[in-house]
């Protein structure tokens, strides 16, 4: 087991350092679609071992929001799996309306589907908050959990009937923006402006992630689940149930997320009776991608039976030693 000191609580350098793994990968070796419930996911696999990892994407993301992770942990000794959630990247919309229940069942079928016992869920953003939805419905299914700027908390009280309703009359419009992004991914990437129009709400310094990294996260950018989504995310209360959760949880939060407050983090830990957090400065929304060096060193401490795994990085906490033999890239 990890001493608690050997846990990588400074967050490290902004963005990937040298050159990434995902990119000398064929990922088309790696994907395959799986039905479930009657329709399409869209699921990329690697490596064996265990316990598996599960990666789920947030609102408006898609597998490839784990790219910088899923290499690390395959070449670590663990099955990784991510995919689209119905609705995104290459998914199919599910049959019924999207809820956050719903996609918690989902995600128990298709790990049913691909034969994954207890594994350590991943989850960012919306990801986050399916993520814990899984961890109450299927206790069994997850042996670790991780949250990284999970949404369910402040945004109970953010639904706005007249908000959604615009966007659901304007969703056409929608899609055919993300397609147009979605088919100028590599160009737009490479322009800095546009780069920061696309994501300055998301990291913390779009200028400092490379071209390639943000042309990924923006190329299946039309996502027709979108608005159904944002509704779910919205109507379905989480917080009295948080108690439930019965794995060791670990929570990572960005200082700067502009999109999920900070202080949600500390009503994670203070909810989840298992859980511990991180806070890294200087950081947004996305801290597997702003932080992928830290991140991965982190989870893995995590995964390995590190207990105590708190450190705030604003206070200027937290130690930077990896635990003997874990130096993998």
């Amino acid at each position: 087991m990890a001493s608690p000191a050997a846990l990588p609580t400074d967050p490290g350098p902004y963005g990937p350092t040298g050159r990434s793994a995902w990119m000398d990968i064929d990922w088309r070796a790696h994907r395959r679609f799986v039905e479930v419930d009657g329709r399409q996911v869209n699921v990329v696999e690697m490596g064996v071992g265990d316990p598996p990892i599960v990666f789920v994407h947030g609102l408006a993301g898609s597998w490839q929001n784990w790219l910088e992770n899923m290499p690390h942990f395959a070449a670590a000794g663990h099955r990784v799996v991510a995919f689209d959630l119905p609705g995104f990247g290459l998914s199919e919309m599910p049959r019924e309306k999207i809820s956050i229940r719903d996609y918690g069942r989902l995600v128990d079928a298709l790990l049913d589907r691909l034969g994954v016992g207890p594994a350590v869920l991943v989850g960012n953003s919306m990801g986050g908050f399916i993520a814990t939805e899984v961890a109450i419905q299927f206790p069994a299914r997850v042996e670790r959990l991780v949250l990284v700027s999970a949404a369910g908390l402040t945004i109970e009280y953010q639904r706005d009937e007249r908000i959604l309703g615009m966007l659901r009359f304007g969703q056409r419009l929608l899609m055919a923006w993300g397609g147009f992004v979605g088919a100028r991914s590599d160009a737009i990437a490479r322009r800095p402006r546009a780069r920061a129009l696309l994501l300055r709400l998301v990291v913390a310094h779009p200028d400092r992630l490379p071209a390639p990294l943000i042309a990924e996260q923006v190329r299946d950018a039309d996502n027709p689940g979108f608005v159904d989504a944002l509704d779910a995310l919205t109507d379905y209360p989480i917080r009295s149930r948080l108690g439930g959760i019965g794995c060791p949880t670990l929570v990572v939060w960005g200082a700067e997320d502009r999109l999920v407050p900070v202080r949600d983090a500390d009503e994670f830990e203070r909810l989840i009776p298992d859980a511990r957090k991180v806070v890294w400065r200087d950081t947004g929304h996305v801290a597997m991608l702003e932080r992928p060096q830290a991140f991965n060193r982190l989870v893995e401490a995590f995964v390995d039976g590190a207990r105590d795994v708190s450190g705030d990085a604003r206070a200027g906490r937290g130690g930077e030693r990896r635990r003997e033999g874990a130096a993998r890239s």
